[in-house]
This record gives structure tokens, sequence and C-alpha cells, in this order.
């Protein structure tokens, strides 16, 4: 297959054209729950699992980036299905990560509930993890402090360790990432913020890697893979939103040719 192209077709046919262990990381956010109108566009969610697990790479991740509607007072659970489904065809439940909306607001009040402001990060591993490459930005307390290592035991136990460790002064983020929502001027009705698909390309991937997005929407994991020096491919079947991806990228294509 071409790489660093997007294929405007169903992402079925693009990953039905792979070779087994194919790609490196795939990150995606799919149209769960019909929350949003991309263009009228459903999909197959078993078939795509299935294909993503034969296309991934041994030790390789799947980002998979999800939420739940309220459907006659109860939440779907549509997410915990796909998580479960994962699990079942072979995936590793790695990491359960939020994506926390700090300026989300709910329009109106909210009456028998508190306002969503999170989806999950589902990552999924192929086996044994193969890449991971923390990011260090959460600012510590007490910088330069030395700490004993404690572990508690499952009777309740604490057992401290004499080896002493040095709090240097950012530590490794935890799993429920701050990230505003992008603007919506994109001309798609959800477009992944810049700064998650970015952060999970450094954590999950190496340089020369290949990065894959069954549903590209507005094209944000093919443009951070491009300035993260990653090869990206991208399944988009609306041809509208392939035009405004290629009007993303090409600007980052010919400014990398220039160097």
């Amino acid at each position: 297959m071409e790489l660093n192209k997007i294929y405007n077709e169903d992402c079925i046919s693009t990953m039905r054209r792979m070779d087994d262990c194919f790609i490196d990381l795939t990150i995606t956010s799919p149209p769960y729950d019909n929350l949003r109108d991309y263009n009228g566009y459903t999909f197959n969610f078993e078939n795509i699992a299935k294909e993503l697990y034969r296309v991934t790479k041994d030790g390789g991740v799947v980002v998979w980036v999800v939420g739940d509607a309220t459907i006659n007072g109860s939440e779907t659970g549509t997410s915990f299905k796909q998580a479960l489904y994962f699990k079942e065809i072979g995936f590793n439940l790695h990491d359960t990560m939020i994506y926390l909306k700090p300026n989300f607001s709910a329009v109106g009040a909210l009456k028998t509930r508190y306002a969503q402001v999170f989806e999950y990060m589902f990552v999924f591993t192929k086996g044994k993890l193969k890449t991971f490459n923390p990011i260090k930005d959460r600012k510590c307390k007490n910088p330069s402090e030395e700490n004993s290592k404690s572990i508690r035991q499952k009777d309740g136990r604490t057992i401290k360790y004499d080896k002493k460790i040095v709090i240097g002064e950012y530590g490794q983020r935890y799993n429920v990432w701050d990230i505003s929502p992008q603007s919506s001027k994109l001309g798609h009705p959800a477009p992944f913020p810049e700064s998650l698909a970015n952060d999970h390309i450094i954590s999950w991937s190496n340089e020369c890697d290949l990065i894959y997005d069954p549903f590209m929407g507005s094209g944000t994991t093919a443009k951070m893979a491009l300035l993260q020096n990653r090869n990206y491919i991208g399944s988009e079947i609306s041809s509208e939103y392939c035009e405004i991806i290629k009007k993303r990228i090409t600007p980052i294509i010919k400014q990398q040719k220039l160097f």
C-alpha cells in the first residue's frame, strides 16, 4: 500500500489490502451512538475491530476514543461493550484513559445528572507493548525531595524499601488528560484535538513508525503524524472530509520538502 495517503473509502476496504501485522499505531474516534452526523455514514464495529487486530503489529497499539449517548434516561454503555469485544478478539486492554474537556460547557441545566465532560480513551495492545515514551509534564510539588519507595500488600500492610528516589521538577503524566475540544471551524462536526493525537503518537510510537486512522475525519491524526516524523495512512469515506484533510496537510508536506 502507498504510505502517507488518505484513501477515500470505507476503512474495511483499506485494511483488507493491508498485510498482516502492518500498522504500528492506530488512533481514532469512531462515530459512536449517532451523536454526530458524519455526512450520514455509519460503520460495522465488529468487522472493523477484527481487521484492526489483524493489521496491528505484535506489540502495536490501538487508541480508541469513544463515549456514550444517553437514550431514554440510560447511558448506552457502547464504550464498555466495544472495549470488551476488543478483549474478546485478542487485544489487551492496556490502559483505560480519560479525555477530560476542561472548557466544555453543557447547554442548559441537567435536572437529573451531572454534565458529561469526558470521553474514554481505551488503549489496546496486541501482545506485549513494544513502545512507550512517557510524557513528563506533571509539575511536582517538592522537586529533588528524596523519598523511600513503598508498596501496599494484599493484607493492607505497607512494605517500605530502603532505596531512595529523587523527585524531579516534572513527573510522568497521569492517565486523565485535560484537553480542550478542537474548534469546529474545520467543517467537521467533531474534529480531533491536535494535542490529543500528538501526545498519543509520541507516547506509543517512534519516528518513522506507521500511524493509521480508520476514521480520518478532518485529518488531525495525519497532520500530527507528519509533524512528529511518522508515516500515516488514513481511511475516510466522505469525499468532502478528504478535501478538508488535503487543505490541512498540503502546506506541511510542502514545507517539509523545502528542508
